[in-house]
């Protein structure tokens, strides 16, 4: 599957390149449209569709990523494994297995959906917009992730006590802990008690 970059368009039949379109939706997260996604996020941001994914290794551990530093967006911060936008009509389950493959080359053993959240999340470094409504997913990885460097620049398991250590040090994307919030019962849910999340 072709790698999709956030500023990346695509070739349609007669040979011109298509800009990349979001999911415009309600405050339901019903479909209303589509705009191109570097103009959706232009402030005041327009509410769109995204996810979020959580992955977790045999021990507990979250798999984190840091942004690569050439993305437009939030460049160079920590965040969840893997966050992004389905294509219109794309669900986000599908949209989410896809992305996760395509930044970090892994395939999620187990998927779950873990809810939804709406936010809207101002990036002072970027003056970009994120006014999303988030669907959420967790799950299991079983292999070690082969990170698309254009994507990403890092990745890192951790503990809760090594995301808090870290979360005080280190920048993390503006939306992190929104979508970790939101998807703690479906973490603890999936790693037990004894993980700690």
């Amino acid at each position: 599957m072709p790698i999709t970059p956030a500023t990346a368009t695509h070739s349609s039949s007669d040979g011109t390149a298509d800009a990349i379109l979001l999911e415009l939706v309600d405050e339901n997260g019903v479909t209303i449209g589509t705009e191109e996604k570097l103009a959706a996020h232009q402030p005041p941001g327009l509410l769109h569709r995204a996810f979020s994914v959580f992955l977790f290794d045999e021990r507990g551990r979250l798999l984190l990523q840091r942004r690569a530093l050439d993305k437009y967006h939030s460049p160079g911060v920590w965040s969840n494994t893997c966050c992004g936008h389905p294509y219109p009509g794309e669900a986000p389950f599908a949209a989410a297995a896809r992305r996760t493959f395509e930044e970090l080359g892994v395939s999620p053993s187990l998927l779950a959906e873990a809810g939804t959240v709406r936010y809207n999340h101002p990036d002072p470094a970027s003056g970009l917009v994120e006014q999303e409504y988030n669907h959420l997913f967790v799950g299991l990885v079983q292999s070690p992730p082969r990170p698309n460097a254009g994507e990403v620049g890092d990745t890192a398991f951790v503990t809760p006590a090594e995301l808090a250590e870290r979360h005080a040090s280190d920048t993390f994307s503006s939306w992190f802990m929104t979508v970790l919030d939101a998807a703690r019962p479906a973490v603890r849910e999936l790693t037990g008690p004894s993980a700690g999340w």
